[in-house]
Order: structure tokens, then C-alpha cells, then sequence
């Protein structure tokens, strides 16, 4: 057994003190769709709803003179550290993006209590964590990375440990998701060869993906931050270092309007809460179809820090994403009778979910952005035949995403 297994299954012994493990559940409805043994390992039920709490328990305790703590998180690893420091009686100064969802901010605030002080700054990860590091220099404080430090990989290794021991056994497959690294770069080094990965990224912030192309962790042009909880400009140098030699061909890329189908299947279907970033490894399971076919795989769902607020967001961008919900821009004639020789040309299962029309004077033809919804995606290819045939001048705009940034 290797020094870094011995120093993980110690973190996780240590860890009972503070929380159960989480549950590893076998799914059979994804069984059934994969024709596999699919199981989920469930971070989504852990104190804070995340697996974050690992890595900062295991950071803190290993520093028992520490007093006080700083970090930088878009949510779960700030709230890990809060719940960290009321448990331990530190202090915690927790630097948060301004676009942090307030439902991540109240349950930090929540965790921590009085142990805690949140600032928050900038729009971007990459903002609060120059504002983080430039505190911790101004007055020697502890940064507390949420994926680049050796505690941190130790403590998100116990995830692996915990599969392991409730399994009996290693899993034929792993599927999870990176942000940083720190999560995957744990389980991979305490499962070595012992196991096959697939690491999840979102589309807009693949940054190991990067790493791999260019042979060195890079930083991202632009980040995508609808997955926050996965969403970093750059993979750490420490996590780079256990995750160099995975293979392009065991990196996934997930569009994030994807996710979004998956995170509304488990809740409607399985009842289960999931955060974009939580949802990548199930989500995964459609890209790797056939090849999981009579193994056994675990996927675990990194978190559920969701927002219900954000639902419709996410509805919205699945029905997009699926082709069940398109916007128009129409050039309608401007005289009596066309619009309803436009509203004839619907079908039985078409729905308008938005129409607005400005109709101008001195001008033959006016525009109308109109929004349709219908049961498959299938019914659109009849239904711009039927507009074809009839004259009418149309432009799909749902794919364009300036337009959308306006219009939808």
C-alpha cells in the first residue's frame, strides 16, 4: 500500500468523527437505459451537499496552531471551509465571485456563523482569488486552495476510499467530474491502474482538456461559469502533475445546455437535486453508451448546491439544447389576415411560449420574435416546410447565442 493510501484511509477514519459517509446507491434506472451496474456515489448528501468538505477537513486538521483561514470558491469549497471552521473554532475569511448564487452565499454564512467572513468580490473565480491571495500575503494568513494543495487531494481521495469499502471491491468504471483537479487527481492516485476514469468537463471550462493539447495547464481564454462548480480558468499545478498522463481519450467535453436534460431527468424521474457541475458524471453516461455495457460504474454526483430559482435557466436551455423549443425572427406582411395565415401553418402539439410583434407604419412587413415549443424535435422539419411553402421569410435565431443574449 502506497503512503498516500495509508494518508487518505486515515483522513477518511478521521472524517467519522465529523460526518457519515456518503451513500453509494445502486440506480436502476440508469442500469436499465445502459444495460449496466450503475451506482452513484451520492456527495450530493454530504453536510454541505458537496464533496468539498473532504479536502478543507483534512487541510485543517493537519494545521492544529492555525487560527484562521482564507479561501477563494464560486460556493462548495467556501462552504466546506465555513463548515470546517465552526467544527475546529477557526477563523475563516471566505472570498466569493459577486455572481456567486445567493443560495451558495446564505449556506456558507449558515455553516460558518460567527467563524466566518465573507467578502465579495469581482465577477469571476480568477478575481476573488488574486483578492484572496493578496489578503493572505498583506497579513500572513493560511490560503486554503480548494483543489491545488497535497492536504486538500488527500482529503477528496476519501471519496475512493469510501466506494471502495462499500463496494467491497474496485469498480469497473469511474466516472467524475474536474473542476481544478483536486477530486480526480485524489481518486486516481488511490486507485492507480486499479480502475478505468473518465473525467468530465464542462464545454466552456475545460481546462485539463487544455492542459493535455498543450502539454501544460494553460489558462482559458473564457470560462463558461453556468457549471460553477466546476467551472476553472486552469488546472492546478499540483493536481496537473496526477492527471498528466490520463489521455485525451478519457476526457469528456459536455455542452452545458446537455447538462442541463440530465440535472431535469434525475429530478423528475429520480427525485434527486443535482448542480450542473453535479450532474456531469451521469450526464457522461451518453457519450459512453455501449462501451459500459455489463460493468460496473460508479458516477459520482459532485453536488447539490442548486438554486430553484434557476430552474426555468435550466429547462429552458435543455429544451433548446433537445430541439423541442425554437425562436424565430419572422418578416410578417403587414396587411389584414397574415398573421392568422402564419397561425394556421402550427400544428396540433406547437405551442407559442413568446411573441412579440412591432408593427411599423410606411413599411410592408414587420418582424415578429415568436418562441415555439412542441412535443419532438422531429415536428419543427414539417412545420419550416410548411412556412417555406407559404412564403413567409424566417430566421432561427436559438442557436445564435449573441441574439439570444437579448432576445431569449
Amino acid at each position: 500500500m502506497s503512503d498516500f493510501n495509508t494518508f487518505a484511509k486515515e483522513a477518511t477514519e478521521a472524517m467519522r468523527a465529523v460526518f457519515d459517509q456518503t451513500p453509494l446507491q445502486k440506480n436502476e434506472h440508469l442500469s436499465a437505459l445502459y444495460d449496466a451496474d450503475v451506482w452513484l456515489k451520492r456527495e450530493d448528501l454530504s453536510p454541505v451537499r458537496s464533496y468539498k468538505l473532504r479536502g478543507a477537513f483534512n487541510a485543517m486538521r493537519k494545521l492544529p496552531e492555525q487560527k484562521s483561514f482564507v479561501c477563494a470558491s464560486a460556493g462548495n469549497h467556501a462552504q466546506g471551509v465555513a463548515y470546517m471552521c465552526r467544527h475546529f473554532g477557526v477563523k475563516g475569511r471566505i472570498f466569493m465571485p459577486v455572481t456567486t448564487p445567493q443560495q451558495k452565499i446564505q449556506k456558507t454564512k449558515m455553516f460558518g456563523g460567527e467563524q466566518v467572513q465573507i467578502e465579495l468580490i469581482g465577477d469571476y473565480f480568477d478575481d476573488c482569488l488574486k483578492a484572496a491571495q493578496a489578503y493572505c500575503n498583506a497579513h500572513s494568513a493560511h490560503f486554503l486552495s480548494p483543489f491545488d494543495d497535497e492536504d486538500v487531494i488527500e482529503g477528496q481521495a476519501s471519496v475512493a476510499v469510501e466506494i471502495e469499502q462499500q463496494l467491497g471491491r474496485s469498480p469497473d468504471h469511474i466516472i467524475l467530474p474536474v473542476g481544478g483537479g483536486g477530486l480526480s487527481s485524489g481518486m486516481i492516485s488511490y486507485f492507480e491502474n486499479e480502475t478505468h476514469f473518465t473525467l468530465v468537463e464542462p464545454l466552456g471550462g475545460a481546462c485539463l482538456w487544455s492542459a493535455l493539447i498543450a502539454g501544460k495547464p494553460v489558462k482559458l481564454d473564457h470560462v463558461d461559469t453556468f457549471a460553477d462548480g466546476a467551472a476553472v480558468g486552469q488546472i492546478g499545478h499540483r493536481t496537473w502533475e496526477r492527471l498528466k498522463n490520463i489521455g485525451l481519450a478519457n476526457v469528456l467535453r459536455i455542452p452545458e445546455d446537455r447538462i442541463c436534460l440530465t440535472m431535469l431527468d434525475m429530478l423528475n424521474v429520480e427525485g434527486i437535486v443535482l448542480e450542473p457541475a453535479g450532474a456531469l458524471a451521469i450526464d457522461a453516461l451518453k457519450d459512453l453508451g455501449r462501451s459500459i455495457s455489463g460493468r460496473q460504474v460508479v458516477c459520482v454526483s459532485s453536488g447539490g448546491n442548486f438554486d430553484f430559482e434557476r430552474l426555468p435557466e435550466v429547462k429552458e436551455r435543455g429544451q433548446r439544447f433537445s430541439g423541442v423549443k425554437k425562436y424565430l425572427v419572422l418578416r410578417m406582411p403587414q396587411r389584414p389576415g397574415a398573421l392568422k395565415e402564419f397561425l394556421n401553418l402550427l400544428g396540433p402539439e406547437d405551442d407559442i411560449t413568446r411573441f412579440e410583434y412591432l408593427k411599423k407604419s410606411a413599411r410592408n412587413f414587420g418582424s415578429i420574435l415568436i418562441g415555439i415549443e412542441t412535443k419532438s424535435a422531429v415536428m419543427f422539419e414539417d412545420f419550416f416546410k410548411r412556412l417555406n411553402d407559404a412564403g413567409f421569410t424566417y430566421t432561427d435565431i436559438t442557436n445564435d447565442d449573441i441574439m439570444a443574449q437579448f432576445v431569449v
